[in-house]
């Protein structure tokens, strides 16, 4: 830092000092286990590298990925790591969450955002809109938004990104991708699943206390973080449920999360979901869950066309909200627990009688409905069948409309 001694009165010098240096002790960090972060530091200092090469504009990042994934705890990993190179800095966390709770009022976190400078008070989004540029214009700022569900609460907590000085980091985290494209970020950090060995290691931390899992409990660790699909939440999850149990009930909670999912991580992954826009969106994601992962894009986007679904613009939508992926050779691809969510929806939502269910994806049970006595209930509730033979796998889907 260059102090001008010149030009400036021996007592606004000091202050100017004193301020410096206690922006660098600062301790105020974000909350983070850190015993836990198991693969995250390596990946967090290539953002932050991204960052300094930035450090002529503002730099504005976007980090993405689906629920439980980690987005939140990277976030907080980086605003910890260059906190302290801001005077004017916050982090505003959870905000889907609170504008639901709010019924979408954003004045709270315009506030939250101001909080350190000013007291003013807030009337409407727009004179806070006003109050931030206002207050922060020319500013070196750094500013985290955590958990962003729509453009509007960026619009209305950044202002215009241009009245931030140079040098200022701008941080967006969200589930959906088209937001952070629409804000034209410099840079999409994609945070994808873990390996093998890391998400043993971090179910590990969390269930034995140490970064690799027991004699005893080897095999059971390895088929239970198979599950978890190298999903964070979930490692971290059923690895602290699991912790001093017997292997007993180990060996029970591995047959149950064959059958149900843990309601935990099951609500965290629901967000998504519940935030699609219409009924045909979550349709669509409800029948690929039972019927398409792994078929090619252009035939199940034909054959949901044929069922009365918007099935690309649908996809599309999918895609964008970490719901769902393309993988090689264009073949529809989805997280195993995204998936078995999306069945255990679908099982709520029905009644405990095949014949009455909206859809059936197991071969036994689509027999059994096809049996003499279930379709004989089936017209009794004047449901339509519509029945496509995937003529690849030779397997036949069954749908129940109502």
């Amino acid at each position: 830092m260059f102090y001008n001694f010149h030009c400036r009165s021996e007592h606004v010098l000091l202050q100017q000092i004193v301020e410096d240096v206690l922006a660098k002790l600062n301790t105020a960090l974000l909350n983070i286990t850190t015993d836990f972060l198991v693969g995250l530091e390596t990946r967090v200092q290539r953002v932050i590298q991204f960052i300094e090469s930035q450090s002529n504009k503002v730099c504005l990042i976007g980090i993405w990925g689906m629920g439980g994934s980690g987005k939140t705890t990277t976030a907080k990993f980086i605003y910890n790591e260059i906190h302290w190179k801001f005077r004017d800095r916050s982090f505003i966390e959870n905000i889907r969450e609170v504008c639901e709770k709010r019924n979408g009022e954003i004045i709270h976190l315009q506030e939250q955002l101001l909080a350190l400078k000013t007291n003013e008070k807030i009337y409407n989004p727009s004179h806070g809109i006003a109050t931030i540029e206002k207050k922060l214009m020319g500013k070196r700022a750094l500013i985290v938004l955590d958990d962003v569900n729509t453009m509007e609460q960026v619009e209305k907590l950044f202002g215009n990104p241009k009245c931030f000085s140079s040098g200022s980091v701008l941080i967006v985290t969200s589930r959906d991708v088209n937001i952070l494209q629409l804000l034209k970020v410099d840079c999409i950090y994609n945070i994808k699943e873990m390996d093998k060995d890391k998400s043993l290691e971090l179910f590990s931390w969390h269930a034995f206390r140490k970064p690799s899992p027991t004699k005893e409990f080897s095999e059971l660790s390895t088929s239970i973080v198979a599950y978890c699909g190298g999903l964070p939440l979930a490692l971290e999850v059923i690895g602290s449920f699991l912790r001093g149990k017997t292997k007993e009930n180990w060996i029970s909670a591995r047959s149950k999360l064959k059958r149900i999912p843990n309601n935990r991580v099951q609500e965290k992954l629901k967000i998504s979901y519940d935030g699609l826009k219409d009924d045909m969106e979550k349709d669509i994601f409800l029948d690929i869950c039972c019927f398409f992962i792994g078929k090619d894009r252009a035939y199940v986007s034909e054959i949901l066309d044929g069922c009365g679904l918007c099935a690309i613009i649908g996809i599309t939508v999918l895609i964008e909200r970490s719901l769902l992926k393309v993988e090689k050779n264009n073949k529809l691809g989805m997280h195993g627990l995204l998936r078995d969510m999306g069945r255990e929806i679908v099982r709520q939502k029905s009644a405990e009688k095949l014949g009455k269910r909206s859809r059936l994806w197991f071969h036994e049970d689509v027999h059994d409905v096809l049996n003499q006595n279930s379709v004989r209930t089936l017209s009794t509730f004047n449901l339509k069948l519509v029945i496509i033979l995937h003529h690849l796998t030779k397997i036949f889907c069954l749908f129940l409309i109502v």
